[in-house]
């Protein structure tokens, strides 16, 4: 038995054996009972469109006699628009069980035709299908083997394939519509892909923004494969250009940090070469520049920095700890420097300078063991030099003073403005006498001005 066709299956008609027991030319085999007759009223369409109104047709199966007859040579025919057709021969019974027969025949195709209807107006099914299928069955109802109001099933199967290509227009703008979206989309997607490949420098970030890019491409559907292929490429080379500029930095940043451990390998060797010197001033000097170099080799790996770090610093302390105990060491023998310099000091203030060359006798030993005690800390060194300045001082300013007092220029200098002294004023008292009053007071001028540089000389000699 042949049963209603369903969505999925394309409307046909096939000629076979009679389930009643007779054979027929142009029937059918058995078939499933009819569906009811089709609605008068439009059922409802997809929402948001006008319901399409869709002319019913009656059952055949109840009055078969209204659509067709049965001859008496067993001829069935059924009647059109255009008059009787012949659709098939009926040779196993009566005419009334013929027509039923090939009324059933009719209620298939009216069934099918019913499916059609319901797929349109209830938008659940492929517009475009429904058109090949009611397209189909409206062009093999001329010929079909029923009987029926093929007049009215043709009306009902026009009105189905008029709404079948409104609503696969409806389906393309939508298709359409949804594409251009979806085009959008990826455009985006690319515009945001092709910004992070030409400028971005955070590499982790834009990677992982890449990986879900791409998962977004994949939920956008509803392009044809051309666009999307193009559309892809578009976005393939941006990740490919993203990858070449990550691959090219991480490169130079390998290259980079290769050098910087080369660099401070250079700088580690040298200061550990350093740890044994002497030579504090320029040595720490030194390490100073290493830790600049070290600064502007730049960065390697974590591992290799941390380690190459411990051992410059592990050269360096080494260095400092034995100049601080060297420090350490000096100070406390400049502090016995300075105690004994004190002592020395406290010995030359005792120098008596009345005796001038024992005093200056006793100044060059002081001096002596000066010299030979050696360094004091810094921070004493003015103080006693100016202590020990005072004491030479003293003893030049007592070997001045006798020089002045045995220098024979002196002396004869001492005389000489006596001399002049004793003329002015001669040449005074003579003028007194005279009554020669003006060149008295200038003799006598001439004689003060001597006699004061005469107490200058006489003063110096001392």
């Amino acid at each position: 038995m042949s049963g209603p066709m369903t969505d999925e299956q394309a409307p046909g008609l096939v000629d076979g054996a009679d389930g009643a027991g007779g054979t027929v030319s142009g029937g059918s085999g058995d078939h499933a009972p009819t569906g009811p007759p089709a609605s008068t009223t439009p059922e409802p369409g997809p929402a948001g469109s006008p319901a399409p109104s869709f002319p019913s047709v009656a059952s055949a199966a109840g009055e078969p006699w209204r659509w067709g007859r049965v001859d008496d040579d067993g001829t069935v025919y059924v009647r059109t628009a255009d008059g009787e057709r012949a659709v098939g021969s009926w040779q196993a019974g009566d005419a009334q069980e013929g027509l039923a027969h090939f009324a059933l025949r009719f209620d298939d195709l009216r069934t099918e035709v019913d499916l059609l209807v319901r797929r349109l107006t209830t938008g659940r099914g492929d517009a475009r299908a429904a058109l090949r299928s009611a397209t189909s069955l409206r062009e093999r109802l001329a010929d079909a083997a029923v009987v029926g109001d093929v007049v009215g099933l043709a009306a009902r199967l026009d009105a189905v394939v008029a709404a079948a290509e409104r609503a696969e227009e409806a389906e393309r703008a939508a298709r359409a519509g949804a594409r251009d979206d979806a085009v959008a989309r990826k455009e985006a997607l690319i515009a945001e892909a092709e910004s992070l490949a030409e400028e971005t420098t955070r590499w982790k970030h834009a990677g992982d923004r890449f990986s879900a890019m791409i998962e977004e491409w994949k939920a956008v559907k509803g392009i044809d494969r051309k666009t999307d292929d193009a559309l892809w490429k578009r976005f393939s080379r941006a990740r490919e250009t993203f990858a070449r500029r990550r691959g090219a930095h991480f490169a130079e940043l390998d290259r980079a940090r290769s050098a910087a451990k080369a660099r401070k390998e250079e700088l580690v060797v040298e200061a550990e070469s350093l740890t044994d010197s002497t030579d504090w001033g320029p040595t720490a000097g030194r390490y100073k520049e290493l830790m600049a170099e070290w600064k502007a080799a730049g960065r390697t790996s974590k591992d290799a920095d941390d380690a190459l770090w411990a051992r410059f610093r592990g050269a360096q302390d080494t260095f400092f700890s034995r100049r601080s105990e060297a420090f350490s060491a000096r100070d406390a023998e400049f502090e016995g420097n300075a105690r004994a310099k004190e002592e020395l000091l406290a010995e030359a203030a005792r120098i008596d300078v009345s005796d001038v060359d024992a005093a200056r006798a006793a100044l060059r030993d002081v001096q002596e063991r000066w010299d030979a005690i050696g360094k004091v800390p810094r921070e004493r060194v003015r103080e006693l030099s100016a202590r020990l300045k005072e004491v030479e001082d003293r003893v030049r300013a007592a070997v001045d003073r006798r020089w002045q007092a045995t220098d024979p220029e002196t002396e004869a200098r001492v005389a000489q403005f006596r001399a002049r002294v004793e003329g002015f004023e001669a040449q005074a008292a003579k003028a007194h006498a005279a009554g020669d009053t003006r060149r008295a007071r200038e003799a006598e001028r001439q004689a003060a001005q001597w006699r004061e540089w005469l107490a200058a000389a006489e003063q110096a000699a001392r």
